[in-house]
């Protein structure tokens, strides 16, 4: 898969504005801010905690690759897991390690580029590989996916998320009506069927690929905090909303296994 992008230009991109940054209207870095981060983005994507499973990982070890402002680290911290995060984006990293201090809790994080992520992240053994939405931005997604297995054991997982091909949201970005990032100009959002992500997890054993999320909120009106949806949205039944959202949501949630 060729790349339309270098990794500096990933790198500024999300150093320019991280990614949720403007979840939250209090001020940067305060604890009410990543409050409200944390509450408008489970909001949004109420599917992440039923995937991810905080709870399931205390006493384990979890890497997350690509921590961004470290709403989920938080998460998986609460709950009481043994905590590591990777990051390429140094004011993401900042404001994660913020994040965690204000809250009082412990985890270890590491800048580097995922796609060398022996070079400065020692070999261990973790519990959970975990990575949402951040390995279809790199410029060669199957390094990192390379990259995990030596910190995998027989019964580790690695839980990801991966943008979807066969999506609304695709469909609307290849007819030119949106865009793959909140913010413009994302260099680099590969995108999956499930052929292509079993190709791309070969040395793995799939045990789960399921789709969610479409967004359904009248884009204008969410940039200032209201939430009214898309009237095509608002007059569909949600039983029908789901089923759309499992054919065709933008999310590729997937569960898999180091392979013997």
């Amino acid at each position: 898969m060729s790349s339309p992008a270098s990794l500096d230009t990933v790198r500024d991109y999300w150093n320019r504005r991280p990614c949720n940054l403007r979840h939250g209207t209090a001020p940067v870095g305060t604890r009410e801010y990543f409050d409200q981060v944390e509450a408008r983005k489970y909001m949004v994507e109420p599917h992440i905690p039923a995937f991810s499973e905080f709870e399931q990982w205390r006493g384990k070890k979890v890497l997350e690759i690509g921590c961004g402002l470290g709403t989920a680290g938080v998460s998986f911290a609460r709950a009481g897991a043994d905590y590591t995060a990777v990051e390429l984006s140094d004011e993401s990293l900042k404001l994660a390690r913020q994040r965690f201090d204000i809250y009082g809790l412990k985890g270890r994080f590491f800048s580097g580029n995922a796609e060398e992520l022996s070079s400065f992240l020692p070999v261990e053994t973790y519990d959970l590989v975990y990575s949402f939405g951040v390995i279809h931005h790199a410029p060669h997604p199957e390094r990192i996916v390379a990259g995990v297995r030596p910190y995998l054991g027989p019964q580790s997982e690695f839980r990801l998320m991966l943008y979807a091909k066969n999506s609304w949201k695709n469909i609307l970005i290849e007819a030119g009506f949106d865009q793959p990032e909140a913010q413009t100009g994302c260099p680099i959002a590969f995108t999956y069927t499930q052929d292509e992500v079993r190709a791309l997890l070969q040395d793995y054993t799939v045990i789960d690929i399921r789709q969610e999320h479409i967004f359904p909120y009248v884009i204008e009106k969410y940039v200032r905090y209201e939430y009214e949806l898309q009237p095509w949205f608002k007059a569909m039944p949600r039983e029908m909303f789901r089923a759309l959202e499992q054919k065709l949501g933008w999310h590729m949630l997937i569960r898999a296994k180091r392979r013997a």
